[in-house]
């Protein structure tokens, strides 16, 4: 009987508690405007593997994200593509990046498009840039 007891308490426990925490993202969420609210994080994050470490900072106005990331990987655009974190398609430019972190910024359909920084500095072409451990690249939401 105890042990009925204490099983049906424990289940009810992780219950609450996956509750507790979809309802943290949804109130996280919806203080954000409405662009993040397509975003896949909208807290910091620490993503992959390998032995190379830089920082990824997302902004849209004024606010962003953090990421920390861990990769081998050559270039700064193959490791945001391996990690799902850009989107894109190829021109005679290299990679037309449209979404990041979830968001689409599009040129042609609201004038908005991605400007690319490494260092605080603004970049070109976010596929052609080697990863430099302990840099720091950010996409800024630009219009």
């Amino acid at each position: 009987m105890k042990k009925t007891v204490i099983t049906k308490l424990s289940i009810l426990l992780v219950i609450f508690m996956a509750i507790s925490l979809a309802s943290c993202d949804y109130f996280i969420r919806r203080d954000l405007p409405e662009i993040w609210q397509d975003a896949t994080y909208v807290q910091d994050t620490e993503l992959g593997e390998g032995s190379k470490t830089f920082t990824f900072v997302v902004q849209v106005e004024e606010n962003m994200v953090t990421f920390t990331i861990h990769t081998d990987a050559e270039t700064v655009g193959k490791a945001l593509l391996d990690l799902g974190l850009i989107e894109g398609e190829d021109s005679q430019w290299g990679l037309y990046v449209k979404k990041v972190n979830g968001m689409l910024a599009d040129y042609d359909v609201d004038g908005t498009y991605w400007a690319f920084y490494e260092n605080g500095e603004y970049a070109n072409g976010v596929d052609a840039t080697n990863v430099t451990d302990g840099y720091t690249y950010s996409f800024v939401r630009t219009k």
